[in-house]
């Protein structure tokens, strides 16, 4: 979502140096030719970068409905020779780009700025259209006539989220350099990522009218904010890309489409605010003013909630939950987080009925099923407790506090060797290796030689001491 300034500038240095690097080590290629290989090469480089920078969204929900979107304009698209990602960038600025080899890449900041899917499908549309037309191949095919700085100064700009962040990135440029070169993109390449894009859109059910609505949209934000979107920047000419829009609209494109296909883009908005903990006061006021437009927005509601819980304003949380229930009596993720506020008040009963309800409808949601350990623990079952932290063993164990609640229960129930062995997770997660080597040592005292978890545990305790 957004990013902290000090974490932006550290994510900006680092895509900087990453596309640098990539780029001059390439060199020799981009002055004979391009390869889908040197293409696929460059974007995973750059995607490994950006998830080691912490930059790309975690939001499991969110990445899950980027992708469906993306894989159904995909089913209608020319498809180049890649296998496609489409990630989510954790950053406010309205932005989006496409890298060599299929990486798709959307600012959160625009996921929460379109006002329907259709309007998020024709971004993707033409994303996918630069990709497939292998646009940027194009443009370093033809740096051997410039110099290389400047195309890594070039694509820089098409990674950043503002123009104050493609200054700093590109400090050692000259900004009237990657402008003209930027304005030589567009001249070649925009105008048939939008055909393309428009085909694919359309061809997948869509409303054609998205992909101007959005332009029409980024226009309003400009005029309302007083600055530049990002996405202006990566993708200029825009006033003749919407009279060209218009006029495929007006003359090829003339059915009506879908505004709405896959669904939830409202609550995907909503998980996206609520991930950034640290703007609570700023969505508290945002849920507010859309319940002020539409008092029965259940993702108002649940964003409110939730908020609200956060901000230690529980009975107004408690009350806002309830209101949402009602309009929608059968949401995993309003039983769900109700739950957790109960859970958080001491009131572990209700924390159970809730979070049970929810489980019910969504039975493998790995923070429910955290949760309801939780709450049987309180509740003085610990072996019911492990029966639910059990599942979450089933799943990717990423999140320290699912690693610190699995070895609490195991050493409640007199299982010392599993709850050494979670506690070690826990500190490697947490970065602490001492702690983390100092219980596998003692875990792996509890288990036979040949035993799974023995060989587990030894695999720890090497990568440690290496």
């Amino acid at each position: 979502m957004y990013l902290s300034r000090r974490l932006k500038k550290l994510s900006i240095l680092l895509l900087t140096a990453v596309l640098f690097c990539a780029v001059d080590s390439l060199q020799g290629t981009a002055r004979a030719s391009f390869s889908i290989d040197d293409e696929k090469k460059l974007g995973k480089e750059f995607y490994d970068k950006l998830e080691k920078a912490n930059a790309l969204s975690k939001n499991e929900r969110a990445n899950n409905y980027l992708g469906r979107l993306g894989e159904r304009i995909l089913s209608h698209s020319d498809r180049a020779p890649f296998e496609f990602k489409f990630s989510i960038i954790r950053s406010s600025a309205i932005n989006a780009f496409a890298t060599p080899g299929g990486y798709v890449y959307i600012n959160q900041g625009l996921i929460n700025l379109v006002e329907n899917e259709a309007q998020l499908a024709g971004v993707l549309a033409h994303e996918i259209a630069h990709v497939n037309g292998r646009h940027i191949a194009e443009i370093v095919d033809r740096s051997k006539v410039i110099n290389i700085a400047s195309l890594a100064a070039i694509l820089a700009g098409a990674f950043l989220g503002g123009s104050g962040d493609a200054s700093a990135a590109v400090t050692s440029f000259t900004m009237a350099t990657a402008a003209t070169l930027s304005l030589k993109y567009s001249r070649e390449h925009e105008e048939a990522a939008d055909r393309s894009g428009m085909s694919y859109l359309v061809g997948a059910g869509y409303s054609g009218a998205g992909m101007l609505d959005f332009l029409k949209i980024m226009r309003r934000y400009e005029f309302y904010s007083n600055t530049i979107p990002s996405y202006f920047l990566t993708h200029p000419g825009t006033d003749e890309r919407t009279r060209y829009i218009d006029a495929l609209l007006q003359t090829t494109y003339t059915q009506k489409g879908a505004e709405s296909i896959i669904g939830n883009l409202k609550r995907t908005q909503t998980l996206l605010l609520l991930d950034n903990k640290a703007a609570d006061s700023t969505n508290l006021q945002h849920f507010q003013n859309s319940l002020k437009t539409n008092p029965e927005d259940v993702d108002a509601l649940y964003g409110l909630a939730v908020t609200q819980e956060r901000m230690g304003m529980l009975r107004e949380s408690l009350d806002t939950f309830r209101r949402a229930l009602v309009l929608a009596p059968e949401d995993a993720d309003i039983l769900r987080d109700l739950g957790i506020a109960y859970y958080k008040n001491g009131q572990f009963n209700d924390a159970s009925a809730y979070l049970g309800r929810s489980l019910g409808i969504e039975k493998d949601n790995a923070v429910a099923l955290l949760y309801m350990g939780r709450t049987e623990e309180a509740l003085g079952d610990v072996s019911k407790a492990l029966s639910f932290y059990k599942d979450l063993e089933k799943r990717q164990l990423d999140d320290p506090e699912v690693l610190y609640s699995l070895a609490m229960a195991y050493g409640k129930a007199n299982r010392q060797g599993d709850s050494h062995y979670y506690f070690g997770l826990y500190f490697k997660k947490k970065e602490k290796a001492d702690s983390a080597l100092f219980h596998f040592k003692a875990a792996i005292k509890h288990f036979p030689p040949d035993a799974v978890r023995s060989k587990e545990i030894t695999k720890e305790i090497e990568s440690l001491k290496r």
